[in-house]
Protein backbone atom coordinates (compact mmCIF):
# COMPACT_ATOMS: atom_id res chain seq x y z
CA UNK A 1 0.00 0.00 0.00
CA UNK A 2 2.84 2.59 0.94
CA UNK A 3 5.47 3.07 -1.84
CA UNK A 4 7.02 5.26 0.73
CA UNK A 5 7.22 6.33 4.24
CA UNK A 6 9.08 9.58 5.68
CA UNK A 7 9.78 10.29 9.04
CA UNK A 8 10.18 13.96 10.85
CA UNK A 9 13.15 14.02 13.15
CA UNK A 10 13.07 16.66 15.79
CA UNK A 11 10.88 14.68 18.85
CA UNK A 12 9.85 11.95 16.73
CA UNK A 13 13.37 10.19 16.18
CA UNK A 14 15.89 11.95 19.17
CA UNK A 15 14.65 14.73 21.31
CA UNK A 16 15.47 18.60 20.97
CA UNK A 17 12.68 20.27 22.74
CA UNK A 18 14.64 20.11 25.80
CA UNK A 19 17.11 22.56 24.29
CA UNK A 20 15.10 25.07 23.73
CA UNK A 21 13.52 25.19 27.02
CA UNK A 22 16.92 25.28 28.59
CA UNK A 23 17.56 28.51 26.17
CA UNK A 24 14.05 29.92 27.53
CA UNK A 25 14.95 29.83 31.00
CA UNK A 26 18.77 31.24 30.52
CA UNK A 27 16.97 33.91 29.06
CA UNK A 28 13.97 34.88 31.90
CA UNK A 29 17.17 34.58 34.51
CA UNK A 30 19.40 36.81 32.37
CA UNK A 31 16.56 39.08 31.98
CA UNK A 32 14.83 38.91 35.22
CA UNK A 33 15.60 42.70 36.41
CA UNK A 34 14.35 43.77 33.30
CA UNK A 35 11.32 41.71 32.70
CA UNK A 36 8.84 38.63 34.06
CA UNK A 37 9.06 35.71 32.73
CA UNK A 38 5.86 35.73 31.27
CA UNK A 39 6.51 38.98 28.88
CA UNK A 40 10.02 37.41 28.32
CA UNK A 41 8.45 34.39 26.89
CA UNK A 42 5.72 36.26 25.08
CA UNK A 43 8.15 38.70 23.51
CA UNK A 44 10.57 35.89 22.29
CA UNK A 45 7.45 33.86 20.73
CA UNK A 46 6.28 37.23 18.64
CA UNK A 47 10.31 37.21 17.80
CA UNK A 48 11.03 33.68 16.50
CA UNK A 49 7.18 34.57 14.65
CA UNK A 50 8.75 37.18 13.31
CA UNK A 51 11.95 36.50 12.10
CA UNK A 52 10.42 32.88 10.22
CA UNK A 53 10.61 34.38 6.79
CA UNK A 54 14.04 35.90 7.29
CA UNK A 55 16.03 33.38 9.66
CA UNK A 56 13.77 30.31 9.04
CA UNK A 57 13.79 26.94 11.09
CA UNK A 58 16.40 25.47 13.49
CA UNK A 59 18.94 26.01 16.53
CA UNK A 60 20.95 29.09 14.80
CA UNK A 61 17.55 30.97 14.34
CA UNK A 62 16.27 30.49 17.36
CA UNK A 63 19.60 31.74 18.64
CA UNK A 64 19.26 35.00 16.70
CA UNK A 65 15.69 35.69 18.18
CA UNK A 66 17.08 34.97 21.81
CA UNK A 67 19.47 37.88 21.33
CA UNK A 68 16.93 40.26 19.55
CA UNK A 69 14.46 39.61 22.23
CA UNK A 70 16.78 40.61 24.93
CA UNK A 71 17.98 43.44 23.45
CA UNK A 72 14.40 44.59 22.88
CA UNK A 73 13.55 43.36 26.42
CA UNK A 74 16.07 45.43 27.87
CA UNK A 75 15.80 48.41 26.20
CA UNK A 76 19.26 48.09 24.64
CA UNK A 77 20.48 47.98 28.20
CA UNK A 78 21.98 44.34 28.30
CA UNK A 79 25.21 43.85 28.36
CA UNK A 80 28.07 41.86 25.64
CA UNK A 81 28.84 39.78 28.93
CA UNK A 82 25.23 38.99 29.52
CA UNK A 83 24.02 38.15 25.84
CA UNK A 84 27.66 35.99 25.83
CA UNK A 85 26.05 33.05 27.56
CA UNK A 86 23.18 33.09 25.50
CA UNK A 87 25.46 32.42 22.10
CA UNK A 88 27.20 29.64 24.34
CA UNK A 89 23.87 27.81 25.05
CA UNK A 90 23.39 28.07 21.50
CA UNK A 91 26.88 26.38 20.53
CA UNK A 92 26.34 24.09 22.97
CA UNK A 93 23.12 22.56 21.81
CA UNK A 94 24.08 22.97 18.32
CA UNK A 95 26.83 20.03 19.24
CA UNK A 96 24.96 18.43 22.10
CA UNK A 97 24.53 14.55 22.06
CA UNK A 98 21.65 13.36 19.77
CA UNK A 99 19.17 11.80 22.40
CA UNK A 100 17.36 8.79 20.00
CA UNK A 101 13.84 8.65 21.28
CA UNK A 102 13.25 4.62 22.84
CA UNK A 103 12.48 2.42 20.06
CA UNK A 104 13.28 4.71 16.88
CA UNK A 105 16.12 2.48 15.73
CA UNK A 106 14.56 -0.79 16.52
CA UNK A 107 11.07 0.36 14.38
CA UNK A 108 13.27 2.07 11.77
CA UNK A 109 15.06 -1.33 11.54
CA UNK A 110 11.98 -3.66 10.98
CA UNK A 111 10.18 -0.95 8.61
CA UNK A 112 13.14 -0.63 6.72
CA UNK A 113 13.07 -3.86 5.67
CA UNK A 114 9.96 -3.89 3.60
CA UNK A 115 9.76 -0.35 2.64
CA UNK A 116 11.90 2.75 1.70
CA UNK A 117 11.71 5.23 4.34
CA UNK A 118 12.72 9.29 3.55
CA UNK A 119 13.74 11.48 6.45
CA UNK A 120 11.62 14.84 5.79
CA UNK A 121 12.52 17.69 8.80
CA UNK A 122 12.65 21.49 8.92
CA UNK A 123 15.85 23.21 9.90
CA UNK A 124 19.18 24.38 9.24
CA UNK A 125 20.25 21.91 6.74
CA UNK A 126 24.44 21.27 8.12
CA UNK A 127 22.57 20.80 11.98
CA UNK A 128 20.43 18.28 11.00
CA UNK A 129 22.65 16.50 8.87
CA UNK A 130 24.99 16.75 11.47
CA UNK A 131 22.79 15.59 14.15
CA UNK A 132 21.12 12.74 11.29
CA UNK A 133 24.97 11.31 11.33
CA UNK A 134 25.34 11.40 14.62
CA UNK A 135 22.21 9.51 15.47
CA UNK A 136 23.56 6.74 14.20
CA UNK A 137 19.94 6.44 12.08
CA UNK A 138 21.00 7.56 8.55
CA UNK A 139 21.61 4.06 7.18
CA UNK A 140 17.81 3.42 7.58
CA UNK A 141 16.75 6.31 5.48
CA UNK A 142 17.06 5.78 1.58
CA UNK A 143 16.15 9.06 1.04
CA UNK A 144 16.82 12.79 3.12
CA UNK A 145 14.96 15.83 2.74
CA UNK A 146 15.91 18.95 4.74
CA UNK A 147 13.25 21.53 3.84
CA UNK A 148 12.44 25.45 4.58
CA UNK A 149 9.05 24.77 5.74
CA UNK A 150 6.44 21.64 5.37
CA UNK A 151 3.54 22.95 3.36
CA UNK A 152 1.46 21.10 0.78
CA UNK A 153 3.09 22.89 -2.05
CA UNK A 154 6.77 21.08 -0.54
CA UNK A 155 4.79 18.39 -0.10
CA UNK A 156 3.69 17.63 -3.24
CA UNK A 157 7.01 18.87 -4.90
CA UNK A 158 8.66 15.67 -3.22
CA UNK A 159 6.34 13.30 -3.91
CA UNK A 160 6.60 14.43 -7.30
CA UNK A 161 10.30 14.11 -7.62
CA UNK A 162 10.29 10.65 -6.60
CA UNK A 163 7.18 9.21 -8.69
CA UNK A 164 5.24 8.40 -5.71
CA UNK A 165 1.81 9.09 -5.67
CA UNK A 166 -0.02 11.17 -2.50
CA UNK A 167 -2.64 7.58 -1.80
CA UNK A 168 0.56 5.66 -1.40
CA UNK A 169 2.80 8.07 0.97
CA UNK A 170 2.91 8.24 4.60
CA UNK A 171 4.12 11.18 6.73
CA UNK A 172 5.02 9.61 10.75
CA UNK A 173 5.86 12.82 13.17
CA UNK A 174 4.94 15.23 16.52
CA UNK A 175 3.39 17.95 14.95
CA UNK A 176 -0.12 18.29 13.38
CA UNK A 177 0.25 21.42 11.84
CA UNK A 178 3.40 19.95 9.64
CA UNK A 179 3.04 16.21 9.39
CA UNK A 180 -0.17 15.50 9.29
CA UNK A 181 -2.66 18.36 7.89
CA UNK A 182 -1.33 19.13 4.65
CA UNK A 183 -0.02 15.60 4.01
CA UNK A 184 -3.77 14.51 4.65
CA UNK A 185 -5.14 17.17 2.62
CA UNK A 186 -2.76 16.31 0.03
CA UNK A 187 -4.24 12.81 -0.33
CA UNK A 188 -1.55 11.00 1.67
CA UNK A 189 -1.57 9.07 5.05
CA UNK A 190 -0.07 10.31 8.25
CA UNK A 191 0.87 8.90 11.98
CA UNK A 192 0.91 11.78 14.76
CA UNK A 193 2.85 10.52 17.38
CA UNK A 194 2.38 13.29 20.53
CA UNK A 195 5.55 14.59 22.61
CA UNK A 196 5.13 16.49 26.05
CA UNK A 197 6.61 19.78 24.63
CA UNK A 198 5.75 20.86 21.10
CA UNK A 199 6.58 24.93 20.24
CA UNK A 200 3.73 27.03 20.14
CA UNK A 201 4.05 27.68 16.32
CA UNK A 202 3.18 23.86 15.75
CA UNK A 203 0.31 23.55 17.82
CA UNK A 204 -2.96 23.42 15.29
CA UNK A 205 -6.71 22.40 15.33
CA UNK A 206 -7.58 19.67 12.76
CA UNK A 207 -9.48 21.32 10.27
CA UNK A 208 -13.38 20.15 10.10
CA UNK A 209 -13.64 17.81 7.05
CA UNK A 210 -10.70 16.85 7.27
CA UNK A 211 -9.98 13.18 5.74
CA UNK A 212 -9.80 10.36 8.33
CA UNK A 213 -6.66 9.16 6.79
CA UNK A 214 -4.69 10.18 9.93
CA UNK A 215 -4.20 8.00 12.98
CA UNK A 216 -2.48 8.86 16.58
CA UNK A 217 -0.12 6.76 18.60
CA UNK A 218 1.27 7.13 21.69
CA UNK A 219 4.90 5.13 21.04
CA UNK A 220 6.77 4.84 17.68
CA UNK A 221 7.12 1.65 18.66
CA UNK A 222 3.07 0.90 17.90
CA UNK A 223 3.83 1.73 13.97
CA UNK A 224 4.79 -1.69 12.62
CA UNK A 225 1.42 -3.09 13.87
CA UNK A 226 -0.61 -0.09 12.34
CA UNK A 227 0.85 -0.34 9.34
CA UNK A 228 0.59 -4.23 9.18
CA UNK A 229 -3.36 -3.44 9.74
CA UNK A 230 -3.62 -0.72 7.29
CA UNK A 231 -1.61 -2.96 4.15
CA UNK A 232 -3.97 -5.62 4.75
CA UNK A 233 -7.43 -2.90 3.82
Amino acid sequence: MFDLIAFDADDTLWRSEDLYVAAQGRLSELLSRYAEPAAVQAVLDETEMRNLAVYGYGLKSFGLSLIEAAIELSQGRITAGEIQPLIELIKDALTAEVQVLDGAAQTLAELARSHPLMLITKGDSFHQESKLRRSGLRGFFRHVEIVADKTNEVYAAILSRYGVRPSHFLMVGNSLRSDVIPVVELGGWAVHIPYALLWSHEHAEVPPGLPERWFELQHLGSLPELLARLELL
